[in-house]
């Protein structure tokens, strides 16, 4: 395939995908990557998606789930793909190291597009590869990456695609955009098939990473999903049970009764719930001052999260760090 050329055009070529995959990825990123092609060449007959998977040091790579998964060689054995996909998950910042950005940045030119999955979108960033492009991230990391990487568009859309560069913020919408590259490539009757193979239906990438409609169980009374909804909105300033209660046409005590039937707790304590779990992530995950952490998570200061913290998960929050 000529490099100026898109993956995502009508094209009876075979395209060949390399992935680089990083220590601490989910085994879910990589399947949604690779078995849609699969998929796509076991319906056609023949095999129009080819892959290998590449890694920092050419060994296997330790997934979450504690399974290694083979390796074709370091980076440069991705040389001669069509296109890269990078998958990253926890400890990006860490997994890929400056020798490997650099490598990246180097041999990007060299394939007709480049993507990243999930936290792939800071590799890329840091590489220089999303400078004046759209792009998503997870979307726990979505106001992370803006801030980190202004050249960058942020979006909070499932899967994107800007000129040659594609992101997706998941596993699923990584299957999403396996679907719409297929489609684009041989057709949508195609991807209907793969879809159909799989149990699921293509979602566009426009959608947004998280459903509005709240908790994904259609015996929840819509009225505790909008209230669900918005408790999630308003993670760093969280409104009072009385407030939602009021915004959704309810009275607090009809807004409580609704949320003991159908979730087992009280509106407070589900929304406080919430930003805890935010919380966990954030301090997990980065290496922000607790102070911004409470900050980002609606408590008033670092003393009255780290109290909330202990009486909620039964440890200081210094102590996940």
């Amino acid at each position: 395939m000529a490099k100026n050329a898109s993956i995502f055009a009508a094209s009876q070529q075979p395209l060949t995908l390399a992935l680089l995959v990083l220590p601490q990825s989910s085994i879910l990123e990589v399947a949604s990557t690779l078995d849609p092609m699969r998929s796509a060449n076991r319906h056609l007959g023949h095999e129009a998606y080819r892959w290998r998977v590449v890694t920092p040091d050419g060994t296997a790579v330790p997934l979450t789930c504690g399974i290694e998964l083979p390796s074709s060689g370091p980076l440069a054995a991705a040389e001669g793909a069509d296109a890269l996909a990078v998958i990253a998950g926890f400890r990006q910042s860490e997994v890929a190291t400056v020798p490997l950005i650099r490598d990246l940045a180097r041999m990007a030119g060299r394939f007709a597009a480049v993507g990243g999955i999930d936290a792939a979108a800071w590799v890329l960033a840091r590489a220089g590869l999303l400078a004046g492009h759209r792009a998503t991230v997870h979307w726990e990391d979505l106001e992370d990456l803006a801030a980190a990487h202004p050249e960058v568009e942020v979006v909070p859309d499932r899967w994107v695609i800007d000129g040659n560069r594609f992101t997706a913020g998941g596993a699923s919408p990584a299957a999403d955009l396996m679907l719409h590259l297929i489609g684009s490539r041989h057709g949508p009757a195609l991807a209907r098939q793969v879809a159909a193979s799989f149990l699921t239906t293509p979602r566009p990438g426009s959608e947004p990473q998280i459903a509005p409609a709240g908790p994904a169980d259609s015996r929840l009374d819509p009225r505790v999903a909008q209230a669900v909804t918005r408790m999630e909105s308003r993670i760093d300033a969280p409104e009072t049970a009385a407030e939602t209660a009021r915004a959704i046409g309810l009275s607090p005590r009809r807004l409580e009764t609704l949320f003991r039937a159908g979730l087992q707790t009280t509106p407070a304590a589900f929304a406080l719930s919430l930003r805890l779990q935010a919380a966990r992530r954030v301090i997990t995950d980065t290496r922000h001052p607790l102070a911004e952490v409470a900050l980002r998570t609606g408590f008033s200061s670092a003393s009255t999260l780290s109290r909330a913290f202990r009486a909620q998960f039964g440890q200081p929050p210094s102590r996940l760090r």
